[in-house]
């Protein structure tokens, strides 16, 4: 296990519409994690990226707990086998519960609600709430053009140059433990440069 985490938490997908590549990428993601001995912490669905990933997670003897909203438990098909069901509210306390005690973030690529997980995180990291590496798994390049805005906003002065260290991309699952070995020590003094100025 990679000294100083134990709980990873997976953003990805619910959709079952993919090319199969993506849900291959999520099965070895789930081995990789389980492999390593993280105890998993996901969106709870039963379908897409989500299932692939935790099916894998268990499989290779992963804790696996999901965190999904009453109103999505039929949406998403909450998963019915997960070591732990966590049925909340809404949405808000959904991206709560999945980071609370979470000492890393890995996403595989999804849609919308994907994308907000993932700048909820990375703001709680600018702001020095949350500590821990974000790694983006880039199956088929999907990240690409996210990463290149983001280094755009850095570009035109809307984060700090050292705001580029706050996450890692990775184009294959087996890299991540090296991803999570080798990012960047965050500290909670992240706020005082957050705010940029002339």
């Amino acid at each position: 296990m990679t000294a100083g985490i134990r709980r990873v938490t997976v953003y990805a997908s619910s959709s079952n519409a993919l090319a199969d590549s993506y849900y291959d990428a999520a099965r070895r993601l789930g081995r990789v994690l389980g492999g390593a001995g993280f105890d998993v912490v996901y969106g709870g669905g039963g379908v897409g990226l989500m299932r692939a990933m935790a099916d894998s997670a268990l499989d290779a003897g992963a804790h696996v707990r999901g965190v999904i909203p009453g109103f999505l438990n039929t949406v998403e098909h909450g998963h019915k086998n997960l070591s732990q069901l966590e049925i909340v509210d809404n949405m808000r306390e959904r991206k709560h519960r999945m980071l609370v005690d979470s000492d890393a973030v890995v996403s595989l690529p999804g849609g919308s609600g994907t994308f907000e997980e993932v700048f909820e995180v990375l703001t709680l990291k600018r702001l020095g709430q949350f500590l821990g590496p974000i790694v983006l798994v880039n199956t088929n390049h999907y990240f690409d053009r996210l990463v290149d805005f983001l280094e755009y906003s850095v570009s035109e002065h809307f984060m700090s140059r050292r705001h580029l260290e706050m996450w890692s991309v990775i184009d294959q699952p087996e890299q991540l433990p090296d991803a999570l070995s080798s990012a960047t020590s965050w500290s909670s003094d992240a706020s005082k440069f957050a705010a940029l100025s002339k």
